[in-house]
């Protein structure tokens, strides 16, 4: 069974890769035999997790600012220094914002949409000609975009740009997948529930607000890294040749 999850030969490239669940992604592209390249916005904090991870494989990293269509060139760009093609794409960098309905500010609007939908979008525009490179029926190139369930249900803890942001990246999916699938390029979405990571550190380094946000968990646990690691693997693998468009929550069963 080993042969179906290995990406070994594979080349990935993991957006926001430096940490929370990009780093699990891109630890477990490294251990599956991937070369993996990383891009965060501070170079320090990647190289940092590249030296980690290379004591696995090969991981790169590569400083990258996509809160601009320019910035999504720049890296297409840099990219061309270290490989010239793409089987792996995750599009995973990402923000939040928080207030109040009352005082939500047009910029948490602004400034999560930007970076949760239109980087993704430019993201992905800018490196097709990569991941066309050697995409083919029998072995597809992925792009795997990370969304949320909060772009599913309704429950947003005040962060009123977040949820719709990803609701948007999950209908974006559905209309690459269905652009790019005649030309071998495979789309699907990661939706996860509560994982640690900067975004949720308030929560997961509090034990009684993690104790009170597992209760809404029917698994009444939040999701392990090496569970993030395998499902982005298997999509990534030839256990995902035969699948796009999907939208798939890893949520300790939260959207029931």
């Amino acid at each position: 069974m080993q042969e179906y999850f290995s990406l070994a030969g594979r080349t990935a490239l993991v957006t926001g890769g430096s940490r929370g669940i990009g780093k699990m992604i891109a630890r477990g592209f490294v251990r599956a035999g991937a070369r993996v390249l990383i891009c965060s916005r501070k170079l320090e904090e990647g190289q940092a997790t590249a030296e980690e991870l290379s004591a696995y494989g090969e991981c790169i990293a590569l400083a990258a600012d996509l809160s601009s269509e320019d910035g999504a060139k720049a890296l297409a760009a840099d990219l061309l220094a270290y490989t010239d093609h793409l089987d792996i794409l995750v599009n995973n960098a990402g923000t939040a914002w928080g207030g109040s309905l009352e005082e939500f500010p047009a910029e948490g609007w602004h400034k999560v949409m930007q970076l949760n939908v239109t980087a993704v979008f430019s993201t992905t525009q800018q490196l097709l000609p990569l991941l066309r490179k050697r995409a083919n029926a029998d072995d597809p190139s992925r792009i795997i975009n990370i969304g949320s369930v909060a772009g599913i249900v309704s429950m947003n803890e005040n962060a009123w740009s977040y949820g719709p942001s990803k609701a948007a990246v999950h209908q974006l999916s559905r209309q690459l997948a269905s652009e790019l699938v005649s030309q071998h390029i495979n789309v699907n979405v990661i939706a996860p529930g509560r994982f640690p990571s900067k975004m949720t550190r308030h929560i997961h380094q509090n034990p009684e607000a993690l104790a009170k946000d597992c209760e809404d968990i029917p698994m009444q646990r939040w999701g392990r890294p090496d569970e993030m690691s395998a499902l982005a693997i298997m999509l990534a693998s030839r256990g995902g040749a035969y699948m796009t468009g999907n939208i798939i929550p890893i949520d300790g069963g939260f959207t029931l």
